[in-house]
């Protein structure tokens, strides 16, 4: 048995979550927590994390789940931890990391552990693209969706009524708001394209103060923690109205994320009065993000970013989120607003069945590990209004 077929966190994981790997049906093997998985017949909550996490995000909300009955299983995704992918290198083929697949491994998962449908798929960060996709796919499947810190704005539209127009027209081009971006004094570029670049990887990975100080760096700059988290909405989609988001989300043009986060690195006091992110937790973060690096997740950011990736997703178009769906997030988390009108459009065209929005307050980006317990009731409270 190597390294990887070891489980993680085992001095920090609560009594009663277990971890195991599992082949998904879809050609990788997953490691996976896993609570409530006592007896049969009990409904799956299926929990999917986002970027730079793991399974382990979830372990605070998991014994609450299952101790309302719920069978709770929560994978780290393709790429991730120690889910098959995460030596994926950058040159790799991008098709396995694109939506539909991410969804197909979450189908393929639910169903190798003998499950038809689950109650519902909750997704946070990245995760809460693949749920709602998951939900838009598959309702017969995912009979209903959390989305948590990043709205959905729907499925790609199809322009309609264009068979008058010449073969190669279309809407003119509008302006490059990458190139309006770099244009700003001082230069900026937003973090989802330096994502998608060959560097970042490696300036993460090697970085001069090491993952584990970028990592608690990172977590504490998009936490309720770091005071200068008050976002707001955006106007538009543009460099002047980005340029108001935080230095983590529009960077410096020069600067790689390592050196974006690391002047606010907290100090030794701060790190020790932590209490949501003690560093022996952090340190299942850093420990399996110094041995793969962060490619594995990193693959998802380039798909998103360009274009050829995301046809595929126009299949749907008009589609929308019919399921019973809800949207938790951190009150100081500037994800909810960071594409401008998303958060609105989730709400009056996206899902159709929405049944609550919370913004939960002393919690940032990383909302079910700051203020689990509050993240805990909101979901058993939504999970029991549907008839499952």
């Amino acid at each position: 048995m190597n390294n990887r077929d070891v489980a993680y966190g085992e001095t920090t994981l609560p009594v009663g979550i277990r971890s195991r790997f599992v082949n998904n049906n879809n050609g990788i093997t997953m490691h996976l927590l896993e609570a409530g998985f006592e007896g049969e017949g009990r409904p799956c909550v299926l929990l999917l994390h986002g970027f730079p996490e793991l399974a382990y995000s979830w372990r605070k909300v998991m014994l609450p789940l299952a101790e309302a009955g719920f069978h709770v299983v929560a994978p780290d995704q393709r790429g991730y931890g120690r889910s098959d992918g995460a030596d994926v290198a950058f040159d790799d083929d991008l098709r396995p990391f694109g939506l539909l697949n991410h969804v197909t491994d979450a189908l393929g998962l639910v169903f190798a552990l003998g499950h038809r449908s689950v109650a519902a798929v909750v997704g946070h960060d990245y995760g809460s693209a693949v749920a709602a996709w998951c939900a838009l796919a598959r309702p017969d499947v995912f009979r209903s969706v959390t989305l948590m810190s990043a709205p959905f704005e729907g499925a790609p539209a199809l322009p309609l009524d264009t068979a008058g127009d010449s073969a190669k027209g279309g809407p003119a081009a509008g302006p490059d708001v990458h190139a309006e971006l770099a244009a700003l004094r001082p230069p900026r570029k937003h973090y989802h394209w330096y994502y998608s670049t060959r560097e970042a990887n490696d300036d993460m990975w090697r970085c001069r103060q090491g993952v584990h100080d970028f990592l608690r760096a990172y977590y504490h700059v998009k936490s309720a923690d770091w005071t200068e988290n008050t976002p707001f909405p955006l106007a538009s989609w543009s460099a002047e109205e980005l340029a108001k988001l935080p230095r983590y989300y529009v960077m410096q043009l020069d600067e790689n994320m390592a050196e974006t986060v690391a002047p606010e690195m907290p100090s030794a006091s701060e790190i020790a009065a932590c209490a949501w992110l003690p560093d022996e937790e952090l340190r299942v973060y850093s420990a399996e993000y110094s041995r793969n690096g962060f490619q594995g997740g990193l693959q998802s950011y380039r798909v998103g970013t360009d274009p050829t990736y995301s046809a595929e997703l126009r299949l749907f178009a008009g589609r929308t989120i019919d399921v019973p769906s809800c949207f938790i997030a951190g009150a100081s988390d500037w994800g909810v607003y960071q594409r401008a009108g998303r958060f609105e459009s989730m709400q009056k065209a996206a899902c159709t069945q929405m049944r609550g929005v919370h913004l939960v307050e002393g919690a940032g980006h990383w909302v079910q590990q700051e203020q689990p317990a509050a993240v805990s009731a909101l979901l058993v409270q939504f999970l029991e209004q549907q008839d499952l």
